[in-house]
């Protein structure tokens, strides 16, 4: 049964504190046909496009698995993504060619992955990344074209462009993009009214002001959708526990003292369990703006082009291990590099993970998104722009064949980005410049 008073913007509003909160709703079935595939007029549901980025790639000698195809072997470094591996494609041996440009360590690979060109200097910006072009032709109706975050904790950190001289900055606390989401967008200082401040908005809850409308919306729709309300809702409760614990005292313990002096933020910290955190926070936001359609296009970072992520009990970042740690004789590699990979695979793990938790029709969030994972060197010890590896995640509406292992054979990684403008409905001739153009997109994914 469909309900005609309910429509798919519909959103909750109430007031805290003087200002307008709204909560705006996810995909329920009273919405779509009684197949779960389309609204209920026939609009296709929305397909989205994201991108994920981590520094440094990987270990190839213990990521890159030794089949192509489907039911690849998971290699050591690949352990975390068994469990999504049905939503993804690992494309490996992928070249970034500079054309006779210097290769600009950490910038010059993912740039040319996320422009289609080889920069001239660390300065140059050679025009819009992936996610702002496929913005432009799919989320000009939702609240934000675009929406990005990083958990590196540095606002510089960035990797949408709109043009040289205008990048789109991440946010970067969890409890600002909360704020931001689920607030008023402008604080105006001569406005008779103001914006609760994120502590009283989190201790209140902003599902507190608009219970009222919670209980009218549960006795108006059909079961299933009472049950994706309830864990929708769950959610957002669970995220708003999260951030009132760690804005609340913590109560005295008698063992504790305080450890020598920390000489920088540990809540903007980088040891690789920081990073961790802000992460998994940053991702649960997002997927929630994802779900409700706030924005069609989005970016997440895990770290940085240079990682500088560190670890308890080693005395070097992520960036300086890569220089300066030797290959171990037995292992084969570089060990303590290896492990800061490997949390970053982790953390791509937990993304794609996340999405595909969420219901939506009849399948998942996921699968009407397309995300599209980049990294900026092959063998991070010689900061090599071939030996490249990239993922895409997502069936993108039923157009992406996923579970993939594709090996470039050495193409270009402009490759992935070509496939990616295709899938998203861009009918491109081609894409990129000089020998990083292509107009051969992986086809074996293509559905």
């Amino acid at each position: 049964m469909k309900y005609r008073n309910l429509s798919r913007r519909h959103v909750l509003r109430g007031m805290l504190n003087g200002g307008v909160v709204a909560v705006a709703l996810p995909i329920l079935d009273c919405f779509l046909n009684d197949s779960g595939t389309a609204y209920a007029n026939g609009a296709r549901l929305p397909v989205r496009f994201g991108t994920w980025f981590w520094g440094l790639g990987g270990n190839n000698s213990i990521l890159v698995p030794k089949q192509t195809g489907k039911g690849y072997d998971i290699p050591q470094q690949l352990a975390p993504i068994a469990r999504v591996r049905e939503h993804v494609n690992l494309i490996t041996n992928l070249t970034a060619f500079r054309d006779g440009e210097p290769n600009l360590c950490h910038y010059s690979g993912w740039i040319i992955g996320r422009t289609g060109k080889a920069p001239k200097g660390s300065a140059e910006r050679p025009g819009e990344t992936i996610d702002v072009t496929i913005a432009n032709e799919i989320s000009r109706t939702t609240r934000f074209r675009t929406l990005t975050a990083s958990a590196t904790g540095d606002f510089r950190n960035t990797v949408s462009y709109e043009n040289a001289n205008s990048p789109n900055p991440p946010e970067i606390s969890p409890l600002e993009f909360y704020t931001r989401l689920f607030g008023p967008d402008f604080q105006d200082p001569n406005s008779p009214t103001f914006t609760p401040s994120p502590r009283v908005m989190v201790r209140r809850s902003v599902l507190s002001v608009v219970q009222d409308e919670v209980r009218s919306l549960q006795k108006t729709v059909g079961a299933r959708d009472r049950e994706r309300l309830d864990e929708y809702f769950t959610g957002l409760r669970h995220l708003e526990k999260q951030f009132d614990q760690q804005l609340t005292r913590p109560e005295p313990i008698a063992a504790c003292h305080a450890p020598p002096k920390v000489t920088m933020d540990p809540q903007m910290g980088v040891d690789v369990e920081m990073v961790k955190t802000r992460h998994r926070l940053l991702t649960d936001l997002m997927v929630m703006a994802v779900a409700c359609d706030q924005t069609r296009v989005f970016n997440m970072s895990y770290s940085n082009a240079q990682a500088n992520t560190v670890r308890a009990g080693y005395e070097k970042p992520h960036h300086t291990t890569t220089h300066e740690e030797p290959i171990d004789a037995k292992l084969g590699y570089q060990p303590n590099h290896a492990y800061f990979a490997s949390r970053a695979i982790e953390e791509w793990a937990y993304f794609v993970e996340a999405f595909s938790k969420v219901r939506e029709g009849s399948g998942t969030l996921l699968d009407n998104t397309l995300i599209y994972a980049n990294t900026d060197h092959g063998d991070a010890r010689v900061h090599s722009l071939d030996g490249i590896i990239s993922f895409t995640a997502g069936r993108a509406g039923g157009r992406v064949k996923t579970g993939l292992h594709i090996d470039a054979k050495g193409s270009g990684v402009t490759r992935v980005g070509y496939t990616a403008l295709r899938i998203m409905g861009l009918e491109l001739p081609a894409w990129g410049v000089k020998s990083n153009m292509t107009s051969n997109p992986f086809s074996e994914m293509v559905a």
